[in-house]
């Protein structure tokens, strides 16, 4: 069945953008320089200005972002990081990749992010069977900036654990005074293409305020090298960021916050239209960038959500329908903490169309479906 509104159509950005990009490309190929030169530099000057932040570093991915932040923030074997369980197991992956164990922190049924007392509680969980967690991850997930992320800084701090922000769904994301990736000792960024700002393939950064560890993931991306092959600390990697890649997304900085407001708009107008028994979890405002649009509706199934908009021409996904703690990978500290919220959102999530290029006769059809759900 081909559906008259497509899930995201990236065809569409590409399109706008061609000739800026073939010309970028096209000088980056002639120059002969690919990997870690100067489309690499001015994009990592031009992401700290956009986020308010000393440097940023790119690198290969968004996962390795957080791997090479774990590390960068000395987590290792055995050690310990408090994250959430609905946010795509990405950070549970990284520190698994290393050695490490997550413990998992429950999130808020209104907004779906980590809250302060939840984050406590699993802190109290750790030190209860002798571990001091290292660090703690945030995801600023679906494209909201938590709204407690400075009360969970504070509280980071007094326990000296390094708080890392995952900002792959929220660049831009604003309380007003700072960005989502401004708060934490270090921020990492994805920018695979579905991304509100995305590469023509894969591609990541990490910024933050800790000027000493951006230092060690500028080190940690080329193999731990102080100088080439000076190997200067350990557990270094390849991950870098290449040239094209950098060139592209320096197109598509300055756009970012435009992007964010059509998002806005249309989500807007999808609470609007929407019947009585819908629930959103993000207001249009400036912390949030609309990056998804995930919704429960009163009475209906994660897969009678799905057919009633697959019914109505409406292509639909799920993020993220497996918590990290139903995973079939090792977890030692897998049932520590409950997490009633976590899986009762993941188990009836449905997240429907929301990018910057749908047409006002899809943003129509989206509506009236949504106004169906009464």
């Amino acid at each position: 069945m081909v559906l008259a509104v497509p899930f995201n159509d990236l065809s569409r950005t590409q399109a706008n953008l061609e000739k800026k990009i073939i010309e970028k490309t096209t000088h980056v190929i002639s120059s002969g320089s690919f990997i870690l030169g100067p489309e690499v530099e001015k994009f990592e000057i031009e992401l700290a200005n956009y986020l308010g932040c000393p440097e940023a570093v790119g690198v290969a991915t968004g996962t390795d972002a957080l791997l090479l932040s774990l590390l960068a923030a000395d987590v290792g074997l055995n050690d310990v990081v408090l994250t959430m369980a609905n946010a795509g197991s990405y950070t549970t992956i990284a520190a698994r990749a290393i050695g490490a164990e997550p413990i998992f922190v429950d999130v808020s049924a209104d907004s779906l992010q980590m809250t302060l007392s939840n984050l406590i509680e699993s802190h109290e969980a750790a030190k209860g069977i002798g571990v001091n967690p290292k660090a703690v991850v945030v995801t600023h997930l679906f494209g909201q900036l938590n709204p407690e992320i400075n009360e969970i800084a504070q509280f980071a701090k007094s326990e000296n654990m390094a708080l890392i922000e995952d900002c792959a769904q929220s660049i831009g994301a604003s309380n007003g005074s700072q960005l989502a990736g401004s708060f934490g000792n270090l921020s990492t960024f994805s920018f695979f293409p579905t991304k509100n700002l995305g590469a023509l393939g894969d591609g990541g950064a990490v910024s933050g305020r800790d000027a000493r560890l951006l230092s060690n993931i500028r080190q940690l991306r080329q193999y731990g090298w102080g100088s080439k092959y000076s190997i200067e600390i350990p557990f270094g990697r390849n991950s870098r960021l290449d040239e094209i890649q950098a060139a592209i997304l320096g197109i598509k900085v300055p756009l970012v916050s435009e992007w964010n407001r059509k998002r806005r708009e249309i989500y807007s107008k999808y609470q609007k239209a929407a019947g009585t028994k819908v629930k959103f979890y993000s207001e249009p405002n400036d912390s949030f960038v609309g990056h998804l649009c995930p919704i429960t509706v009163e009475g209906f199934s994660q897969k009678q959500l799905a057919e009633h908009f697959s019914s109505r021409g409406i292509a639909t996904s799920i993020h993220f329908p497996i918590p990290d703690h139903k995973q079939g990978i090792e977890l030692r500290y897998r049932n520590l903490v409950q997490l009633p919220e976590t899986e009762k959102s993941c188990s009836r999530l449905v997240t429907i169309p929301l990018f910057p290029e749908l047409t006002s006769d899809e943003i129509t059809t989206v509506s009236n479906a949504l106004s169906e759900l009464n």
